[in-house]
């Protein structure tokens, strides 16, 4: 839970979330790298005085949440073409930031070129997460929560995807546990019981798809966001001490440890660092040197990767998202400007 009084840079944190959003949709447009969008994002967030609390990440039409770019621009499975965004595409901007771990998370849907091919589908993802926030009050169990979201999906005829859920925040914590129902689970539900409580911050992102499911899946193969996360499971001096790192792999993991505590990271964040023990080393073998150090931080459990997600029927997603904090009075909304 968060106290009032150590709001200032939670709300400083969604006031500058909020500011990239705005600030960076425009890119979006036909003919630009998904990169680039990602990268000029990143760098919004630097210079308005915030840090990324996860890679700055793509979603496009079917694909529904955890893209983000890698240093060798490797497209997601099973994606025909160029990451390069063309007409009438549907997008996904998610973009948290950080202020010394206190977090704002928010995320929008664009459409390419504003056709109208996708209106209703948009408005749609925008009503659903609306809806649920309103439901934001003391004492609320979450299924109301969740019915909220749905009934806004489903009445402008997209189904919402289930498998997806909103999250609890704390400081340096995206995920605290507790999941936010985003969709109709119904009162006996074992995963979502409680209510909502005050002093709480909670990440409420409806997704909805034109698919019939109403389901996710993982794109092969693990990692495939490109994004990675320090599990803090692991103590690294234990890990030497016990023969299951070597010290070069144990600095690696102090650098990476430091640099973004518990928060997720992008591969292309953290794999320059290996410049610094092989400055001489060719392009080919940091590379071997790179997938060898995650595979073996993986196994150790140091590290978690997380694959990026697509709709299992192949249609398109919606998605909007804010960040709100619960007071006595019902929810603030931190991510605006």
């Amino acid at each position: 839970m968060v106290e009032e009084s150590d709001l200032k840079q939670w709300r400083d944190a969604g006031h500058v979330a909020r500011r990239t959003l705005e600030g960076i949709k425009g890119e979006i447009i036909a003919g630009k790298q998904w990169s680039e969008v990602i990268d000029s994002a990143e760098r919004f967030i630097r210079r308005h005085g915030g840090k990324a609390a996860f890679p700055v990440t793509i979603s496009v039409n079917d694909m529904a949440a955890h893209f983000t770019s890698h240093t060798e621009e490797i497209p997601p499975d099973g994606f025909e073409g160029e990451m390069v965004f063309q007409k009438g595409d549907l997008v996904k901007l998610d973009v948290g930031v950080h202020i010394k771990g206190a977090l704002g998370d928010n995320a929008l849907t664009v459409e390419v070129g504003n056709g109208g091919l996708h209106t209703e589908q948009i408005k749609a993802a925008k009503e659903a997460r609306d809806a649920a926030i309103e439901k934001l009050h003391p004492g609320t169990p979450w299924h109301e929560v969740g019915q909220a979201a749905h009934q806004a999906s489903s009445d402008a005829g997209f189904e919402p995807i289930s498998n997806l859920c909103g999250h609890q925040m704390e400081r340096w914590s995206l995920h605290t546990g507790l999941s936010v129902p985003m969709y109709a689970c119904g009162p006996k539900n074992p995963s979502f019981k409680g209510e909502v409580e005050v002093g709480g911050v909670y990440a409420i992102e409806p997704f909805n798809t034109t698919g019939s499911s109403g389901m996710i899946e993982n794109v092969p193969p693990a990692g495939s966001s490109n994004i990675l996360r320090v599990t803090g499971n692991v103590k690294i001096r234990k890990a030497l001490t016990k023969g299951k790192l070597k010290p070069l792999g144990a600095t690696m993991a102090r650098y990476i440890e430091e640099r973004y505590n518990t928060l997720p990271f992008a591969e292309r964040w953290a794999y320059p660092l290996l410049s610094k023990p092989f400055p001489e080393e060719s392009e080919e073998a940091l590379r071997r040197k790179w997938k060898a150090l995650v595979k073996k931080l993986t196994s150790i459990r140091f590290l978690e990767v997380y694959s990026a997600l697509r709709d299992v029927d192949g249609g398109l997603v919606g998605q909007f998202e804010h960040t709100a904090y619960i007071t006595d009075g019902g929810p603030e909304v931190l991510t605006v400007e």
